[in-house]
């Protein structure tokens, strides 16, 4: 038989009983007025509840059952890499757990030579696979799952690491772990049976042994993970509140030339392809406000096949709520033709084309008068838009030059303009998610 009972119900009197002045609940103190002579009902804030099963004339507390689905809850906040745990070489694992393992001493009082020693032998070994079992054991627990990061650091793991790298590391970084585990109880135990000095001493040398052969074999995914933690805790931080403006095109067009005029960031700048290797971060603070900006590796003509660092810039544009900056050059000093650099554009600007958008025309201090037309194009297109673009770009597009810091001012204003924009995108889309989970 079980019943359930609240604090409320306490407070329920009956008509004969004379209330006290002063009650003294969680939330502080209530007055009262006397004589009371019927039934009150106080009320107060934040009164739990419990449950209680009726067991032999006494009441016993039921425990509250968790919901068994918590481990589906979905995560969409960024900045799990930069609280990975710090990784230690597999080779300063095993030192550092060796030295304490031989400061173990046996158990005193005990007068026995040989027991006493298949007792130090038995302890150390147990110490040494402990020292090296719990680190393990700490960074698979703290190392997060793929499924419940945001889909921006899935991204960026798959496409740094390779499909299931990541997986596959942690994988054997815990079957080295369990065998560590197995290797150390099973010799422990040899050690503890040991009829003689002697014969404890071989048992704990030979313990040893195996399981610094298991950590030179094996311990290559320690350093593994070690090399992982590093690379991820180095990627940018992305602010998900934050408006954020990435610069989109194809290599070579002036695009970290125009990260490093707008904001802190400062990416290597070449005169070859393929400068930008990785997602660099700046920011820009304008009228008190905190921006970001990204430079993105180049992007070339090719729907299918895409490299790594391509699907790095398609991974930004899909994931995360950034504004567009596109980065055209019809000077030909990027090493891709106009016409190219018109197909790419197509297909990113149809892909993304409920992103804000401002289109940059760079290097207009090198163009002519006619449109520059490769050995490999036909000159006689009749495509009007294809005509056009190679003249003047796409329409309502910004002219600059980093070199003269031409349009420069104006190009500033217009992304400040946008990123303002972005911003009121975030806002709504903030309050319009409240609404749905209310």
């Amino acid at each position: 038989m079980s019943c359930a009972f609240s604090l409320l119900e306490s407070c329920h009197l009956p008509c004969s009983r004379y209330l006290s002045t002063t009650f003294r609940f969680s939330r502080g103190w209530y007055q009262m007025q006397r004589p009371i002579k019927h039934k009150t009902l106080c009320l107060c804030r934040n009164v739990q509840t419990f449950a209680c099963e009726l067991v032999k004339a006494s009441y016993v507390p039921t425990p509250q059952t968790k919901p068994k689905d918590q481990s589906l809850a979905k995560v969409e906040t960024i900045g799990a890499f930069q609280k990975l745990p710090m990784v230690m070489p597999s080779v300063d694992i095993f030192q550092s757990a060796s030295r304490k393992a031989k400061r173990v001493l046996p158990t005193k009082g005990i007068a026995n030579v040989a027991k006493r020693e298949r007792n130090r032998g038995a302890k150390q070994l147990d110490a040494l696979m402990k020292e090296l079992a719990v680190p393990l054991r700490g960074y698979i627990e703290n190392f997060p799952k793929r499924i419940y990061l945001h889909p921006y650091e899935r991204s960026l793991i798959e496409l740094t690491f390779g499909a299931g790298n990541y997986e596959e590391v942690l994988k054997k970084v815990d079957a080295l772990r369990k065998k560590v585990v197995s290797v150390g109880k099973e010799h422990a135990s040899l050690c503890a049976k040991s009829l003689s000095k002697k014969e404890a001493e071989e048992r704990l040398t030979e313990g040893l042994e195996k399981l610094q052969e298991i950590f030179k074999c094996e311990g290559q995914a320690i350093d593994d993970l070690l090399y992982i933690a590093k690379t991820l805790r180095a990627m940018p931080v992305v602010d998900l509140e934050m408006p954020t403006l990435c610069l989109v095109g194809a290599p070579n067009v002036g695009k970290s030339s125009l990260v490093r005029l707008l904001s802190t960031g400062k990416p290597e700048v070449c005169n070859y392809p393929f400068t930008t290797r990785g997602i660099l971060m700046g920011h820009i603070t304008l009228d008190y406000q905190h921006f970001q900006v990204t430079d993105t590796p180049g992007l070339l003509k090719r729907c299918d096949d895409r490299n790594n660092l391509e699907k790095l810039t398609l991974a930004v544009l899909s994931h995360l709520p950034t504004a567009i900056l596109y980065v055209h050059d019809l000077s030909g000093q990027c090493g891709m033709s106009p016409s190219d650099q018109f197909m790419i554009y197509k297909e990113i600007s149809e892909r993304f084309g409920n992103h804000l958008w401002l289109d940059v025309i760079s290097k207009c201090d090198l163009l002519k008068e006619s449109p520059v037309v490769f050995i490999t194009e036909d000159r006689e297109v009749d495509h009007l838009e294809l005509v056009k673009y190679r003249k003047i770009g796409p329409e309502g597009a910004l002219h600059v030059s980093v070199k003269n810091e031409d349009g420069i001012d104006k190009l500033k204003k217009k992304v400040h303009e946008l990123l303002m924009a972005q911003m009121e995108r975030i806002k709504s889309k903030r309050i319009q998610d409240n609404i749905e989970v209310a």
